[in-house]
């Protein structure tokens, strides 16, 4: 008669620096450790709340725990008290430029006088110039209002943001 052969682990004689039992292994192998969610950068939470839900805003952030509360409560304070301009150019730097962009820049470039669209040319930084494939940089008009490039930078943020 012939005898199966068995395959298993051989049962060990226990140790002083012997590891954790099987279950606890197992145990340790179930639990997923989840790394911790970065910290909430609570001036363009505050930001975003007062752009969505003014008149909710505070409310809103008081969903958040206490300090992180207290601090963003803090920051939307401060939004509030920021004249509208500087707080829409607070919100253009912080979330970027428009997605239409670069419509937007040929749009204004159509309608403007060539003065003016030379000062917006050579105002342009880099990557938009490549909008223009046609267009040099030229030096400023020394003959040229003074305001003309005021107002081409204006324009362009505007068209951008």
């Amino acid at each position: 008669m012939m005898e199966a052969t068995r395959v298993g682990r051989a049962a060990r004689s226990p140790r002083k620096d012997a590891r954790a039992p099987v279950r606890e292994v197992q145990a340790e192998q179930a639990t997923v450790i989840r790394p911790r969610p970065p910290g909430l950068p609570l001036d363009r939470c505050a930001l975003v709340t007062w752009i969505l839900a003014r008149e909710r805003a505070e409310e809103l952030l008081e969903g958040l725990g206490t300090g992180a509360m207290k601090r963003a409560k803090a920051h939307l304070r401060h939004i509030v008290m920021l004249p509208s301009p500087r707080r829409q150019a607070k919100v253009a730097t912080e979330f970027g430029e428009r997605t239409d962009a670069g419509a937007r820049l040929k749009a204004l470039m159509a309608e403007v006088p060539e003065a003016l669209r030379r000062e917006i040319f050579r105002n342009l930084p880099p990557y938009h110039r490549t909008l223009f494939p046609g267009r040099k940089v030229e030096a400023a008009d020394p003959l040229a209002p003074p305001l003309l490039s005021a107002l081409a930078m204006r324009l362009i943020r505007e068209a951008t943001r």
